[in-house]
């Protein structure tokens, strides 16, 4: 019953996208909204297999989704093991947690300077940027998840004598795993966030930069057509990965 009602979930989210777009392109072809300022989305959709058919952006579509691929496995791999570290000195962790919380009242773009003294120019310093806004989301999911995992499961471990290697990977990787998981998808969300901002403001190449390139140049058309594929392809990813947490729950709970 309960996967079905995500089914419904579902078919209601696509219901309501689809009347959104349906008022937005009544309210184009009247002339409500002019098409200098929003096209319609028929015309998006039109414009977008136009920038896939004819190749022209095909290295910037996949040198950004290869951006955002890394940015994401980086940033949860390394979160995960920063949370496994912090969790496991108290110490440090009373020492980081208040930076934790505040964490995002800083803009990462900021340090995108350094980066480039460091990392020079080209997909590093963005990925750098990236990962600074998705690891954080990784690190706080994995505690939160350690924290929920029952002493039972701890003691149990010392009486099997696992190693710490052992204890993580048997015990507190399956036991925080819908935490986890939570936590990935955050993670890849705030990689799309942090490539295609640093694309926009800082890259010469990449769907940001293409994007701010036709806006700049007043080709609406294709500044839509692409901010429609970013739409499509973030809605594809986010739904997989929630289809997936999911199962994971409901397995859980057999």
């Amino acid at each position: 019953m309960r996967y079905r009602g995500y089914r419904y979930s579902g078919w209601a989210s696509l219901g309501v996208a689809a009347i959104l777009a349906g008022i937005l392109q009544a309210a184009c072809q009247t002339g409500l909204v002019k098409p200098s300022v929003v096209i319609a989305p028929t015309d998006m959709m039109v414009s977008l297999w136009q920038i896939l058919h004819s190749g022209d952006d095909t290295h910037a579509i996949l040198l950004t989704l290869g951006n955002v691929a890394a940015s994401a496995a980086i940033a949860t791999i390394g979160g995960f093991v920063a949370g496994l570290i912090i969790h496991a000195i108290p110490v440090l962790r009373r020492g980081i947690e208040p930076y934790l919380a505040s964490y995002y009242a800083v803009p990462t773009i900021i340090f995108y300077p350094v980066f480039i003294v460091i990392l020079g120019v080209g997909s590093a310093p963005i990925i750098a940027i990236a990962v600074l806004l998705a690891i954080i989301a990784m690190i706080t999911a994995t505690l939160n998840g350690l924290d929920s995992i029952p002493r039972v499961y701890s003691k149990t471990s010392r009486v099997l004598r696992l190693s710490p290697l052992q204890h993580a990977m048997h015990v507190q990787l399956p036991a925080a795993a819908p935490y986890l998981f939570t936590g990935a998808r955050l993670a890849v969300a705030y990689a799309f966030i942090g490539v295609i901002a640093s694309e926009f403001i800082l890259s010469g190449d990449g769907l940001g930069y293409a994007i701010a390139y036709a806006y700049n140049n007043f080709e609406n058309r294709t500044m839509y057509g692409l901010m429609l594929l970013i739409i499509i392809v973030v809605t594809g990813v986010n739904t997989t990965l929630d289809v997936l947490d999911r199962r994971l729950q409901a397995r859980r709970r057999r």
